[in-house]
């Protein structure tokens, strides 16, 4: 498990993890790693959220602060990683 700013962040791997990252959580406490994703989304999210696009070597590409439940989010194109953090991780 990756930590960043004291955050654990885990990796949704199967089907079911990557369909439901956090959504209808009222409290996150942690992060999530989308591996080869460049879009998501905040659909039915209980809470603002921070993101994170980086590219193949996990340089930052682009940050999205306190991003509002209901919303599509399409990274650029080099973006291959997205993470998915708690609102205000991001500074």
């Amino acid at each position: 498990m990756l930590e960043f700013n004291n955050i654990k962040i885990k990796e949704a791997n199967g089907f079911i993890d990557r369909l439901i990252g956090l959504m209808f959580k009222k409290k996150i406490n942690y992060g999530l790693l989308f591996k080869h994703c460049r879009s998501i989304h905040t659909f039915f999210m209980f809470t603002e959220i921070d993101i994170i696009a980086t590219d193949k070597n996990d340089n930052i590409i682009k940050t999205y602060k306190s991003v509002k439940p209901c919303k599509i989010l399409i990274a650029p194109k080099n973006t291959k990683n997205i993470y998915e953090l708690p609102k205000g991780t991001l500074r």
